[in-house]
């Protein structure tokens, strides 16, 4: 799987830097595990079984008939970047090929052998998906051995082994690199494709360019597309650069989420953040009554001798925004709070008030399958100020803390649900995110991605 990993992880690296959007660096610790798509396409059995068959421009081999290849060794590939072009590979493996000999008799030629190939990145006109191509596919003999009678002129076996190994393995072996290649493009064919978040838009992560091959990694540059429902793209805004840490290990392989990327996805879900809560009782809270509140302002009470029950209603009036330092993600949100008091007999609730408010929220991540999870507590209020009020003027600090209980108890429990639908992440190569450290940087979360 050594090789075939490697080819796609090359595949989906782009050149250009998408800032802000995704960056993926694909490094030879995952690269390495390419060999495996190789043992998963059975493409050396494949071709062994085919070989004593008649195909299209093959020539028959003088000196040998009922040509069959057989005891295939598992292939060992070995990988280099090529900076600029995209991988040298070498695949290392063996075989027996037997037949009859011109002699009359039996024949078995057991080699011991080296495939080596340029695979070239390049970007499909058609599709914007990166595509690898073989180049300079050679054959290099290590071993041969051969059960020819050991009377026979060396220089003849020499000149017939010489003759029939160059006939056999290129049209053998290099058509299985091509054939691997297919099968590895095919593993990221849907890289590009619009991903759901719930029934809110999509997320399409759109390749820049041509993936850039550096002497360390691949770079895979993404314009992640966020679009509504409705068709409406949300534009990422430019909020600042973001950037690898240098503190990861050489050759190992990270996903980079921009801060201004986040807050496109978070965009999606803005109307689903407006929130009306009717409850009395909640969590830890005092009951949710004009009584209550006559407590920070007293002319509630004489609006409303007997108690009522309170209605609250939040809505975010601006999109969520991300923001990013070392160790630490907040969400920040702005909107209105306005406070009812219910009636009864079905009988519309009258407005209290309505505040201005800004208030952050913690983020912390994780990933589920192949999405990106949040899950948020209250930082602080940042701000809160009066907008109206129909019951006078009054002081807001007062309500400082009886409105922090309630982001804390039953605002903030209702995001979390809304956010459990989760962001998607690139659809390569059946990555297995769940193994991934995540870390807070400046600007960006990064994906440390693990095979183990």
């Amino acid at each position: 799987m050594l090789w075939i990993l490697c080819l796609v992880l090359c595949s989906l690296l782009t050149p250009t830097r998408a800032d802000p959007g995704a960056l993926l660096r694909l490094g030879m610790d995952i690269l390495n595990q390419v060999q495996n798509a190789m043992d998963e396409s059975h493409i050396l059995e494949k071709m062994a079984a085919e070989a004593g068959q008649n195909r299209p421009g093959m020539k028959p081999i003088k000196g040998i008939t009922d040509l069959k290849v057989k005891d295939v060794l598992v292939p060992v590939i070995t990988m280099n970047f090529m900076p600029g072009v995209g991988v040298f590979q070498c695949v290392s493996t063996g075989m027996t090929i037997t037949g009859k000999s011109f002699m009359g008799g039996n024949m078995e030629i057991i080699v011991v052998l080296n495939i080596t190939a340029t695979n070239r990145l390049l970007q499909d006109e058609e599709t914007g998906l990166p595509m690898f191509k073989s180049e300079g596919c050679e054959i290099i003999l290590v071993s041969v051995k051969t059960n020819l009678p050991s009377n026979m002129l060396p220089k003849m076996v020499n000149k017939f082994l010489d003759s029939t190994l160059h006939k056999v393995l290129p049209g053998l072996m290099c058509p299985a690199i091509d054939a691997v290649l297919v099968y590895v493009n095919k593993k990221w064919a849907s890289l590009n494709a619009p991903m759901p978040v719930g029934q809110m838009g999509t997320v399409q992560y759109v390749l820049t360019s041509v993936p850039t091959t550096t002497p360390s990694y691949i770079q895979v540059d993404f314009s992640p597309v966020v679009q509504q429902q409705k068709g409406n793209t949300i534009q990422l805004a430019d909020a600042g650069g973001a950037e690898f840490p240098e503190d990861y290990a050489e050759g190992s392989s990270q996903l980079l989420l921009s801060a201004a990327f986040l807050t496109a996805e978070l965009a999606l879900l803005q109307k689903s953040f407006n929130v009306k809560v009717k409850d009395t009782m909640i969590g830890e809270l005092p009951p949710q009554t004009t009584v209550t509140l006559a407590g920070f302002i007293p002319k509630v009470a004489e609006a409303y001798p007997k108690p009522k029950p309170l209605v609250t209603q939040i809505r975010i009036n601006k999109p969520p925004k991300v923001t990013m330092k070392t160790g630490k993600s907040l969400l920040h949100l702005h909107g209105t709070l306005e406070m009812f008091a219910a009636r009864w007999r079905g009988k519309p609730p009258v407005s209290l008030f309505v505040l201005e408010t800004h208030f952050n929220l913690k983020i912390q991540y994780s990933v589920h399958e192949d999405r990106l999870q949040m899950t948020t507590s209250l930082d602080r209020l940042l701000s809160m100020s009066r907008k109206s009020s129909s019951i006078g003027p009054f002081k807001e600090k007062k309500l400082t803390g009886f409105i922090t209980d309630f982001l804390q108890e039953a605002y903030i429990p209702v995001i979390n649900d809304v956010l459990q639908v989760g962001f998607p992440l690139p659809d390569l190569l059946d990555m297995n995110y769940n193994l991934a450290e995540l870390d807070v940087t400046e600007n960006a979360l990064v994906l440390n991605l693990k095979l183990d």
